[in-house]
């Protein structure tokens, strides 16, 4: 368009500056020239718009076809992790790509500014990048092939597969956050599918340009080297992987001197560019993160001697509410004492709290410890929402049947908190009371008790604006089954507990001297595949002292 107007400008100020063009042939030839060029120019003009408008065409086409199977489809696409990451960059790294530009030559037309008004409702980077630390963590917890995650497969269940763009995405922000691990894992990945496909979603040149610098950072010099060398093959006036080779020739020329035995120490270097390795979480490669994952995988951590004495019955503890249709309690162990209660919620109840929570839910919280206050926090993802007794018939309801199967009074009990864990949503390890200041934190490694963490040891200010002392006890219930992971696991003693639609699990968190019981230390692990809706109900010491009075016996 910019062309097209920039000659008829320049045929107008000819004419006009000629004056006389009228009285020549010779300029009335350059007239038609100038007709020809012209119109070479319209249709230039009209072959860039057609290729534009086809382009545009088949963007709409793709999004009405994948909106509409995801739509439609039994489950939700999105439940799948890897669609879930697909989905955020299609409208982040790709719609910067692909579609933006098509509608920068006229950014103030009606359909501009509707697109624009929708996109509010989509995907923003800050999504990608969670959906990518989701991936990541789980693809840590349940130790899932990159290759088969590329290829759409996570156990059983096969989503779209990834281009080498798309696994060079995931390398570059795990590159930018400093996690060189995970970024050689991808990189690899998008250099071996970069290698196959015919039409090229990324230069081979930056994959290895990310790759070497990681591999080096790893401590694989060597092969950090051959694909510099590689890369100053394709490039070869590529400045900073000069530099980077001159320096990895001379790191293996120091550690060769070495295993010789040659004299004189390595001189200092200056590293190729300013990236430094990032220090890794030691709690993650301590004893109870592995137990935790191990647990979350379903695998067998503890040989359990009194599995033999777990019962089911029926109970209903002399409470009316009961009396007609009792609890059916499960022991899941003993000591602690951990019981599932199976079928306490039905379909209805189910669904009138998700309705009532969805509109509410919002980033989930935790206790400071420290202060009491609520804060989000970077090891529970997931959103929750609080619903009040009064809020609904159905809340009221399901809050006296938790006191009739408890025995536990209601009336400083917290609100029900509805948690709504979707891609890769989890709660680390953690206990549900404040500890005292006079307890020491423990872990169990081969049944006995060592000191492994450093934890807050001030606490007695995490419920202080409740007013009603400690969680004496935790009621969860689960409303959704989940195809995939999100089981909920108690890593001192290695109870795991996957979730089951309308069943609920109970543990009191309290020995009745007050004391924690810290084996409850238990965790929520990441959700695979699919989401999980649970609700949970902390119970406080406040008005149980007839419920469950303290013990004389101190120690207990």
């Amino acid at each position: 368009m910019k062309l097209f107007a920039s000659l008829l400008v320049t045929a107008c100020v000819a004419a006009f500056t000629c004056a006389e063009l009228f009285s020549s042939m010779a300029h009335l030839e350059s007239a038609l020239f100038a007709e020809r060029d012209i119109a070479v120019a319209i249709q230039d003009y009209i072959h860039e718009e057609e290729k534009r408008l086809a382009k545009l065409k088949s963007i709409a086409e793709d999004y009405a076809e994948h909106s509409e199977k995801a739509l439609a489809s039994d489950k939700n696409l999105l439940a799948n992790p890897i669609n879930a990451y697909l989905y955020m960059k299609r409208f982040t790294i790709d719609w910067d790509k692909d579609v933006a530009p098509n509608f920068q030559s006229n950014p103030e037309s009606d359909v501009h500014k509707r697109i624009e008004e929708l996109k509010g409702y989509l995907p923003k980077y800050e999504d990608l990048k969670g959906a990518v630390t989701a991936l990541l963590r789980l693809q840590d917890t349940y130790q899932l092939d990159t290759n088969k995650l590329a290829q759409g497969r996570i156990h059983s269940m096969v989503s779209s597969s990834m281009s080498a763009s798309d696994c060079f995405e995931i390398g570059k922000l795990t590159y930018n956050d400093e996690d060189f691990y995970h970024t050689t894992m991808w990189m690899e990945k998008a250099l071996a599918l970069v290698s196959i496909e015919k039409n090229r979603t990324v230069q081979r040149v930056d994959i290895l340009d990310y790759l070497a610098f990681s591999l080096y950072k790893q401590g694989d010099i060597e092969r950090a080297l051959v694909l510099t060398n590689e890369l100053l093959t394709l490039l070869p006036h590529h400045t900073r992987a000069q530099n980077n080779r001159r320096y990895y020739e001379k790191l293996l020329e120091e550690q060769q001197r070495k295993q010789r035995g040659d004299d004189g120490g390595a001189q200092e270097t200056d590293e190729p560019n300013e990236y430094t390795v990032r220090p890794l979480d030691e709690y993650r490669k301590g004893e109870e993160f592995q137990t935790y994952e191990s647990l979350c995988r379903g695998e067998e951590t503890h040989d359990y001697k009194l599995k033999h004495k777990l019962k089911c019955r029926y109970v209903n503890k002399n409470n009316p509410i009961l009396l007609l249709q009792p609890a059916k309690e499960e022991d899941v162990y003993l000591d602690p004492w951990i019981v599932v209660y199976h079928d306490v919620l039905s379909d209805y109840e189910i669904e009138t709290i998700k309705k009532l929570a969805t509109p509410r839910l919002g980033r989930a919280t935790v206790h400071n410890a420290r202060t009491g206050k609520l804060e989000t926090a970077e090891y529970r993802v997931s959103k929750s929402a609080w619903l009040k007794d009064d809020d609904d018939a159905v809340i009221h309801n399901v809050n006296n049947r938790i006191a009739a199967i408890t025995g536990l009074s209601m009336e400083t009990a917290e609100d029900l908190q509805i948690a709504n864990y979707g891609l890769g949503g989890q709660y680390e390890p953690h206990f549900d009371f404040a500890r005292r200041t006079d307890q020491s934190d423990f872990y169990i490694q081969n049944g006995n008790r060592i000191a492994t963490f450093l934890f807050y040891k001030e606490e007695t200010n995490a419920f202080r604006d409740l007013g009603s002392g400690n969680r004496i006890a935790t009621w969860l219930t689960y409303m959704s089954d989940v195809d995939a992971g999100g089981a909920t696991v108690f890593p001192y003693i290695g109870v795991k507990l996957f979730p089951k639609k309308g069943a609920a699990a109970f543990w009191y968190n309290l020995y009745r001297n007050g004391d924690g019981i810290y084996d409850t230390r238990h965790a929520a692990c990441p959700v695979l595949v699919g989401q999980k809706w649970v609700s949970n109900k902390w119970i406080h010491e406040r008005s149980q002292e007839f419920k469950r009075p303290c013990s004389l016996n101190m120690d207990e």
